[in-house]
């Protein structure tokens, strides 16, 4: 296939590969959340009143009594040595999308030099990690190094094995020494908490007595590439940017549509089962694996839990992932676009709210339109996406997701809600005034004797809508893969603790005015559909038309790309909703835009440094020594007298020659730096270093199409995604 002597040596690795060893399988009861410190572990090991006290806090909320630390923390520490744990961490989430860790060991060294294993409660509440080097967006000068890890008793302690042993893991917020969220995780807990104050004043309203803490729930599908580490370590870009920063789209690519749900190749299998078994262990729900849509692309689904917990575990499923991938030989690619011409990566996040006295608070049963908790909390949702949908576009702009949304593949860049027939029906006759009825479930007649009649959704499902119902719950489309799922939980959940509130008001008032509780109902919903009912929309959001209409009739906001998205989060509106509710002061938001912005910034200089880089040591001398060849047989041709067609080397030196100039402009480019703003700076990385790179790919592109298969530097994307 491939002359280049890495290329032949990366085929003849993965072509001659041993087989995994084949394990036996095991039951899940035997796996599931075995390296879990769970309730019943704490239970087993902890004096009555002390588990009494951790079970209160972690299933009400209630504050953690600081005087049942020390009981706790030994139990845990006897737990974690008898699974071979020698050393503990506190694991946090800054804001780099990433996962930190700072480990310690359970040593503590005696007056006669012996050593003994001890973890006290201050421990295990509190740490101090060096934050000097950790994103914070000017909440700090850099010289200030002091931040705080706190344990989290809400999302549970779990062991990380590893080939070279055992580390107990403590989930923990990152704070500065002034108090500011540093991390992911705090604005999630504050969200939750704002959110669940909104809703329980909404179901006292509606009547409720016994109400439960409400919380969001979430359950996050994660797509992702595997190519095989023989071909990634040949690529800079891969290795460095995490795509494909050039590549000749191969013949044959998704158009057959064959991969997607397709027969999981052994290789994959045997890697795919691997993980599972892992995240059984860490308590981590996976129900569902399969092919993707692109040739080399798969998913892996948990079932849903609630939005902190499913948060933590969306982390280790991606640390997982990649751990495991290196195992058998792949690395595994989390980038929203590894590969030009095929499917990107996405994470949809499903979303909802609920608690364990009224259930699902996003269910609309089989009659939506006499469910009036539904349509209320619905109808909550209906206005914050409309009121604050800019600020969802922000939550998933990143460099990496700007090549999804927009494109034929992702939903697009402006914000509706998708409700399927049956509820925008439902929504359409309270905006009427006038709600009798809904269209109930139907049933399909396959024409088969031997299938049963199958019963139909009242409502199709739409793959185009960024924010979709899709039967009890919503689905938030546009998350990139690569993406901590934090963000988005953070702005839904206080989206609808804002509108949750507003109803709130609303209600009070109307009954106030002497109406009863429905008539109350139907007039505040129908004031939500008057005033927001625009952000609905049940059709094509690829197609130009509703672009158009979305922005010149119902006013949506089209944000292209991160540049445009970013700076919602400086706008007044977006700084009051997450002040007035204590989820992120203006500091911590400020902080949030300045750090999102850099890493913007960083991204694409990284990956334009790597085009100058590979073109001039790369590609160009590829290109040069295939002109060279062309010339020496041109001139041995016309010394026998013979013709030869010039064709191919004046097309070869020309593209060549392009290729340079574009990439001597892009270097030219990549040396601006007077820039007045980060909403600047990110303008010009979007309108001019972007098309430079774009531009310089195209030559590169083509020439890989031109030049002699056996001088291509670089493995192809035929080789990279069809062969396993």
């Amino acid at each position: 296939m491939s002359g280049n002597e890495s290329r032949i040596q990366a085929i003849y690795q993965i072509t001659n590969r041993e087989p995994q060893p084949k394990k036996a399988p095991k039951r899940l009861e035997e796996m599931w959340a075995t390296d879990v410190f769970t309730l019943s572990k704490m239970q087993e090991c902890l004096p009555k009143t002390v588990f009494k006290s951790i079970k209160k806090t972690i299933q009400t909320g209630e504050p953690l009594d600081i005087s049942v630390a020390d009981a706790i923390a030994l139990a845990m520490k006897d737990w974690a040595i008898s699974k071979g744990a020698l050393y503990y961490a506190h694991v946090f989430y800054p804001l780099t999308n990433a996962t930190a860790e700072k480990h310690d060991g359970f040593i503590s060294v005696q007056s006669d030099g012996s050593a003994i294993s001890e973890f006290a409660g201050k421990l295990l509440v509190q740490g101090e990690p060096d934050g000097s080097s950790f994103p914070n967006g000017g909440i700090r000068s850099t010289f200030e190094a002091r931040g705080y890890t706190a344990w989290d008793v809400t999302s549970p302690a779990y062991i990380m094995e590893t080939d070279n042993g055992s580390t107990l893991c403590i989930p923990t917020v990152f704070v500065s020494w002034t108090g500011e969220a540093l991390d992911k995780k705090t604005p999630i807990l504050r969200s939750n908490a704002a959110m669940n104050k909104a809703a329980t004043r909404v179901l006292k309203i509606l009547g409720e007595k016994d109400i439960a803490p409400v919380n969001s729930s979430c359950g996050a599908e994660q797509e992702y590439f595997l190519v095989d580490a023989n071909f990634a370590n040949a690529r800079p870009d891969l290795l460095l940017a995490g795509r494909t920063l050039f590549g000749r789209p191969s013949a044959k690519g998704q158009q057959f549509d064959d991969h997607y749900f397709g027969a999981i190749p052994e290789r994959v299998q045997v890697f795919m089962q691997d993980v599972e078994e892992r995240l059984y262990r860490l308590g981590i729900p996976a129900k569902t694996r399969h092919n993707e849509v692109a040739p080399g692309q798969f998913e892996i689904a948990p079932v849903f839990e609630a939005a902190n917990v499913a948060t933590d575990h969306q982390q280790m499923i991606m640390t997982m992932l990649r751990f495991t991938a290196k195992k058998h030989g792949f690395v595994c690619l989390l980038h929203e676009k590894p590969f030009a011409g095929i499917n990107g990566s996405g994470k949809h996040v499903n979303w909802s709210v609920g608690n364990a006295t009224q259930g699902n608070l996003l269910d609309p049963g089989d009659t939506p339109h006499s469910n009036a908790q539904f349509l209320v909390f619905c109808g909550a949702v209906i206005r914050g996406i409309h009121k604050y949908g800019p600020l969802l576009r922000s939550v998933v702009a990143t460099a990496g997701n700007d090549h999804r949304l927009g494109a034929n593949e992702a939903p697009p860049a402006i914000i509706s809600v998708y409700l399927g027939s049956q509820l925008e029906d439902v929504f359409e006759q309270i905006r009427q005034g006038d709600l009798k009825s809904s269209t109930g479930k139907g049933q399909m007649h396959i024409g088969v004797d031997t299938l049963p009649v199958l019963p139909t959704d009242p409502g199709d499902r739409n793959r185009t809508s960024p924010f979709a119902f899709t039967g009890n719950r919503f689905e938030f489309r546009a998350v990139g893969s690569n993406q901590s799922v934090s963000g988005p939980l953070v702005a839904m959940n206080s989206i609808l603790a804002d509108s949750l509130n507003w109803v709130g008001d609303q209600l009070e008032a109307e009954i106030a005015k002497g109406l009863g509780l429905n008539d109350a109902i139907a007039t505040v919903l129908k004031q939500v559909m008057e005033l927001h009912g625009a952000i609905i929309f049940n059709g094509n959001g690829y197609s130009e038309e509703w672009h158009k209409e979305a922005v010149e009739q119902r006013g949506l906001r089209n944000l292209r790309t991160t540049a445009d998205a970013l700076p919602v989060l400086k706008e007044p509106e977006v700084e009051e909703l997450f002040s007035k509710l204590g989820v992120l002061s203006p500091v911590e938001l400020a902080s949030r835009f300045e750090t999102y912005a850099e890493q913007y910034i960083l991204s694409i200089e990284v990956e334009a440094k790597l085009v100058v880089s590979m073109v001039k040591t790369m590609i160009y001398p590829a290109a040069t020594r295939y002109l060279a060849d062309l010339s020496n047989t041109a001139l041995s041709l016309k010394e026998m007298g013979m013709d030869f067609d010039k064709e191919t080397l004046e097309k070869v030196s020309s593209l060549t020659k392009s290729m340079m100039d574009c990439a001597s402009k892009l270097t030219d480019a990549l040396g601006q730096h007077d820039f007045a703003s980060p909403e600047e700076h990110m303008q010009f990385i979007s309108h001019t270093i972007r098309p430079l790179m774009d531009t310089t790919r195209t030559y590169v592109d083509t020439l890989e199409g031109e030049l002699a298969d056996d001088l291509w530097p670089l493995p192809t994307y035929q080789e990279m995604l069809f062969i396993k």
